[in-house]
């Protein structure tokens, strides 16, 4: 293989009139969040993605010895203790039994002195529907408005879903599209979980993905999906692989298209998580709620590179700063 391409600050470059559509997305997450608990008919305020927490727990990345020794030397320890919350991509807390089968699997990594090191939010979906930041921005900001103020904002809705639909009608997403169909009803701890944008390892860029070792693709299936983890995590240990692909050719990998699937590029095994049974954390609401996993909070050599993943930093600091304000509050009722 050739050597990988390294990282260069260009592919995180944001276009002024993107800067511009950032702010005012801001402003919809302040707004949505400060409704939230409104919205969800909860007494918290919520993330306004991935709103539900399944269950947050504790476990480690145990680093693999036999992984080549240029990438070895990147990591100081045998393994790292992790937090791992388990959530669902809905923006807001749905009560039915039956969820949208679209989950989320964020993890941090600490150090001994319980400092984060790397913050990782994961998906069972391995792409996303946009490429442009900007349609990105416009459709995110409406869909946070559509909830807020509903039918008034409707027809702005629609504009924008509608403008998404060339990006999701190529062969490499409707391919993934119609694999995720036949696996919808599957636990959610069977499915592989992936960063869909890139991320730096080094002065490297790539791409992770998670991969359960031993996936149990029925368990429990009559329960709902929050009583079913709860289920798994009191009785089974929990292991997925780690493994990364590498950014050598911007043709076959491409860090700004997202839509697209990454090929002739290896998946190299970095090591293994594992989550023993019986290791829930912060039972008490606020406190997830105030958990942040934001990927700009790592080292700068995990840093998350392209401007999809750009606009995180500033939507996580909003949405976690509006939420402490209020679950602060709450907490100490």
């Amino acid at each position: 293989m050739p050597n990988p391409l390294k990282y260069n600050k260009n592919f995180d470059k944001l276009s002024y009139e993107e800067k511009q559509l950032l702010e005012e997305n801001k402003k919809s997450i302040a707004d949505f969040v400060e409704q939230s608990s409104t919205l969800s008919d909860v007494n918290y305020a919520t993330r306004n993605a991935h709103a539900k927490t399944y269950a947050v727990l504790k476990g480690e990345f145990i680093i693999n010895p036999e992984m080549r020794s240029d990438l070895l030397y990147l990591f100081d320890k045998e393994k790292y203790n992790i937090v791992v919350r388990l959530s669902n991509a809905h923006l807001k807390i749905k009560r039915g039994k039956k969820d949208i089968p679209a989950y989320g699997f964020a993890i941090k990594i600490k150090d001994d002195a319980d400092r984060t090191i790397a913050n990782y939010p994961l998906v069972n979906f391995p792409l996303f529907p946009l490429n442009s930041v900007s349609t990105f921005l416009k459709l995110f900001t409406a869909v946070n408005r559509f909830f807020i103020k509903k039918w008034g904002n409707t027809t702005p809705l629609l504009l924008q879903m509608y403008q998404i639909i060339p990006s999701i009608c190529t062969w490499s997403f409707l391919r993934k599209c119609l694999e995720f169909l036949t696996k919808k009803n599957d636990f959610m701890l069977s499915f592989d979980y992936h960063s869909v944008g890139a991320y730096r390892l080094g002065d490297h860029m790539m791409k992770i993905q998670l991969s359960p070792k031993n996936p149990q693709r029925k368990f429990e299936k009559g329960l709902t999906t929050k009583k079913a983890i709860e289920k798994f995590c009191q009785k089974e240990n929990y292991y997925a692989n780690v493994m990364i692909q590498f950014c050598y050719d911007l043709k076959d990998q491409p860090i700004n298209i997202l839509n697209r699937e990454w090929k002739n590029s290896p998946f190299i095994k970095i090591g293994e998580v594992k989550i023993e049974k019986n290791s829930f954390l912060t039972p008490n609401t606020c406190d997830n709620e105030l958990l942040s996993f934001n990927p700009f909070e790592s080292a700068e050599i995990f840093q998350p590179v392209g401007k999809i993943q750009k606009l995180r930093d500033q939507a996580y600091k909003v949405s976690l700063q509006t939420r402490k304000k209020i679950n602060k509050l709450l907490k100490y009722k």
